[in-house]
This record gives C-alpha cells, structure tokens and sequence, in this order.
C-alpha cells in the first residue's frame, strides 16, 4: 500500500514540476522570445514602380497573435489595391539593411513580437525612421518582449506592463482625441465599441500625439500576477490606445489595439489603420 502511495506522490509531483517547466519557458517566450535567429540574406523585391511601397513585416519569437497576424494580411493588401500601394510581406529580416529599407515608405511591425533583429539591422531601422521614414507597430509590436531601448522610446514612448487576465477580452468605448491632426482624424469615428485585451504601460506614452483612448477606470485591468487586483500603473481613466510620435526627420504611430482576428472585422478599427497608413507616407 505505502509503494502504491509513492507511487502517486511521486507522479503527482513530476506533473507539479513539469507544468511549472513549461509555464516557466512559455514566460520565458512571452517576454524574450524563444528560440531566437537572424536572417541576413536579402530577400528579392518584388516591388511596383511609381508606388509607395511597405514592408509588412510579421516575424515573431515571442508571443504569436496568429489568427490576428493572418486576418490582417488580406485586410492591408486589400487597402493596397484601394490606394495604390506596393506591399511586401516577409517574416524575414534579411530585407532590414540600409540599401533596401530606402526603398520603403513605410516599415509595419505587425504584431511582431520577440528579438527579432540583429544588432546590425535594429540600427539599419534606426537611422531609416530617423533619417525621414515611418515606423508602425500593431498590438503586440508594444509589449515588453522586444529589449530594445531605441524601439520602445521611439515607437511607444513608454513601457509595458501586462494585459487584463480577468477577463482577458472586454468591451470599451474608443474615443478620439480632440487634437488630433485634421489630415488624420478625416475620416476616423469620434466614438465606437472595441472588444480587445487592453494593453497597460507603465507611464502615458512621452512626448506622443494620442489619436484614441479609452476610460482606464471602465475596465477590469487585473493583470499577470493573479494574486494582483486593479493592476492599473501609470494609466488610469485617461487610457490612450493609438498614438504617433515625431523621431528626427521620421515618425512613427502606434495602436496597441489588433489582438485578435476578430478586432480585424471591426470597420472602425480597419480604418484607423487605413488612416495611419495615409498618415504615416505623406511626407
């Protein structure tokens, strides 16, 4: 009987450190992305002359938002198509070198998460937005997986925290903000419905144009400490959610709305999207 009780203790005991292995290397992923490599070759463009082209870029070693990342593929080309824009895809980095970022007007991390970038090419990024480029980031381009201090000050202007996990997905009124530049707001609705997993940051975003936030103090901002309730730093009811910022001659704009697919059949979302995109290639 005593060999049958050790038997199970010590079963009972292996699953313990086994789950807690693999919680520990999924945090691990989340926050620095696992496992972690460099393309350097450069890839082949495929771009159409007289057209502004962008660089959807959607590599990921951290946290994948997958159904999000293949919802938004046919959405931004569609707008493409609509505009007159050159799109090209990759989940490579080998096209992050100064000869072939100077032919994009625009760079998008789509929800691009992880190390993703040599040390080589996050300059090449660099001196492309700071030298008059655009830089984007989607949801996941602002959590705290990317451990580049140039990036998070320059597309986000501060740091992340976590996200709600109970629940991790709630409803908000998405409000625009009042100054925002008339070129960009043209055709944004002044309030609509957003059911998304609310990122926190640490701080505002600094030095940052807000074009959308929420009522911080309407949501439920628990976060990944379960033992934690109302974990809401550095935000509170002011709780932007899209914004832009001027970097040298460049510019970025930031939404850290863009989880899930479902956020992508919002048209209100789409459009603000749409709109940024505009934004960020007049020059």
């Amino acid at each position: 009987m005593k060999r049958v009780f050790k038997i199970i203790a010590w079963t009972f005991l292996g699953l313990v450190i086994s789950l807690f292995a693999l919680g520990a290397l999924f945090m691990y992923k989340v926050q620095n992305g696992f496992p972690v490599s460099y393309e350097t070759e450069k890839p082949l463009l495929t771009l159409t002359e007289n057209q502004p082209a962008i660089l959807l870029f959607s590599k990921t070693t951290g946290f994948r938002h997958g159904e999000s990342i293949d919802a938004s593929k046919p959405i931004i080309q569609a707008m493409a198509k609509k505009n007159n824009w050159s799109v090209f895809e990759t989940e490579e980095g080998g096209v992050f070198n100064e000869e072939q970022l100077a032919k994009f007007k625009l760079v998008i991390f789509n929800n691009s998460t992880g190390r993703v970038l040599n040390d080589e090419q996050q300059l090449a990024l660099e001196k492309y937005v700071e030298n008059g480029g655009s830089l984007m980031g989607i949801h996941g381009a602002g959590d705290n997986s990317h451990h580049w201090d140039w990036y998070v000050d320059n597309l986000l202007g501060t740091t992340f925290s976590h996200h709600p996990l109970s629940p991790q997905f709630q409803k908000a009124i998405v409000t625009l903000e009042a100054k925002v530049d008339s070129s960009l707001k043209a055709k944004l609705l002044a309030t609509w419905e957003g059911n998304d997993e609310w990122y926190v940051f640490f701080n505002q975003p600094k030095d940052a144009q807000v074009i959308y936030f929420i009522d911080g103090e309407k949501i439920l901002p628990s976060g990944n400490m379960l033992w934690m309730k109302d974990k809401n730093f550095g935000m509170g009811k002011y709780h932007p959610v899209a914004w832009h910022k001027t970097v040298g001659k460049g510019k970025t704009f930031y939404t850290s709305m863009g989880h899930s697919k479902e956020v992508w059949a919002n048209p209100a979302f789409t459009q603000l999207i749409e709109q940024g995109i505009l934004w960020s290639l007049r020059n």
